[in-house]
């Protein structure tokens, strides 16, 4: 692979690193969209193969659909030894606990793991408990990840706060890309104007009702392949109501077959804050509680208790005075529609945004909202908000 001019330095940092990664073991590349991080990872594991021949390295990423995403770019470049994995995290350092029922009751770190490199991607998602655990097993780690983007949900924790290493140059295969574009116009102003960048990539004035028709359109067209984002809870669950009643079910409670957002961490199920999954049973449990099965994303099962309370509720119940009376399950929500916090680490080829900002964000974290949303897109955007510079005369909140 050819590599280019404004990538060959910090390939020979990382190569360097690597020699001496026993002084140090772990550095951090950040990289925006379309600069090329993973055609950069991709040369960097060919180097290692001359360094370390036979090393193996284990290829992670916080969400079973960024693995995914992961897979498919390194597989194309065709750089992947037999000895190496792509997987979750979770599914690389932790082990089931399983019961005399042989239910799986919890999980617990593995005390080894057979890698000599990990490579991290969407290093901008991993929390401290994580990091920490990932750093106990003393093998070297290049994290990679986005640093225009979110930190992660929880916590001060953020690996990608200031990288060692960035790549900022956009490549000039995707330069044309009009989602790359607008991703690029987030992260510089803030300001996205009202306009068609490209066929399905368009930015509509919140305040005409076109915008609103074209804006239902997209709700009754919702499929698996959509993920609508937003700022505020009150939208989410509006939003998840429409969204439900679209898809033909008729009460407000959880069904087989829902879209769920996990609202809480718990380490021991190794379930995340902003963990999709999807209802494969459920049933009443007591006044409080649901007893669920749900297919997590990164493709292990849930299957616990789950508050009854916390569906279609704009306020998470961890943050409420509540808390204390719901430890001994799990939260949920709906999550076909999510906050843009809650969506780092998730891809659709469609991306439905609706801008929202908080009073208290400053320019600097709008910029990483707004970019943090545009980039969940992979094939189509549409965002609807305010033409820049114009004054708000109406919005659908």
């Amino acid at each position: 692979m050819k590599v280019s001019a404004d990538k060959t330095e910090i390939l020979e940092k990382l190569i360097q690193w690597y020699k001496d990664s026993q002084k140090r073991q772990y550095i951090t590349l950040g990289g925006y969209a379309g600069t090329g991080k993973t055609t950069l990872i991709s040369i960097f594991r060919s180097a290692i193969e001359n360094i370390n021949p036979g090393a193996r390295v284990g290829f992670i990423s916080y969400t079973g659909k960024a693995t995914r995403v992961l897979q498919n770019k390194l597989c194309n470049s065709k750089v992947i030894s037999s000895g190496d994995s792509i997987s979750t995290i979770h599914s690389l350092i932790y082990s089931p606990i399983i019961n005399n029922k042989k239910e799986i009751v919890g999980w617990e770190r593995k005390e080894k793991i057979d890698r000599d490199l990990l490579i991290i991607d969407e290093s901008s998602m991993i929390n401290k408990e994580i990091w920490k655990d990932l750093i106990s097993y003393g093998i070297p780690i290049l994290a990679a990840g986005d640093h225009g983007q979110l930190p992660p949900i929880e916590g001060k924790f953020n690996l990608m706060e200031k990288p060692d290493l960035t790549l900022t140059k956009i490549h000039r295969q995707v330069k044309g890309n009009p989602i790359i574009r607008v991703a690029q116009i987030a992260r510089e102003t803030g300001k996205i104007p009202v306009t068609q960048f490209g066929e399905n990539v368009i930015k509509m004035d919140r305040t005409s009702w076109e915008t609103q028709e074209k804006f239902n359109q997209l709700l009754e067209e919702y499929d698996d392949n959509t993920i609508i984002l937003c700022g505020y809870n009150n939208t989410r669950v509006r939003i998840n109501s429409q969204i439900r009643q679209f898809l033909g079910y008729d009460t407000p409670y959880p069904e087989p077959g829902d879209r769920v957002i996990c609202l809480r961490n718990n380490h021991m199920k190794k379930i995340y804050n902003g963990m999709l999954g999807q209802i494969v049973r459920i049933e009443p449990y007591d006044d409080d509680w649901y007893f669920a099965k749900i297919d997590m994303e990164d493709g292990f099962p849930f299957e616990d208790l789950i508050a009854r309370e916390q569906f279609n509720e704009p306020r998470a119940i961890n943050f409420s005075k509540k808390r204390k009376e719901f430890m001994k399950g799990d939260l949920f929500d709906f999550g076909y529609a999510m906050t843009v916090h809650k969506a780092q680490g998730s891809q659709a080829k469609r991306v439905i945004l609706i801008e929202e900002r908080f009073k208290r964000m400053d320019e600097e974290s709008w910029k990483r909202w707004l970019y943090t949303g545009v980039t969940r897109a992979e094939e189509e955007l549409f965002i609807s908000g305010d033409n820049p510079g114009l004054k708000q005369e109406r919005s659908f909140d």
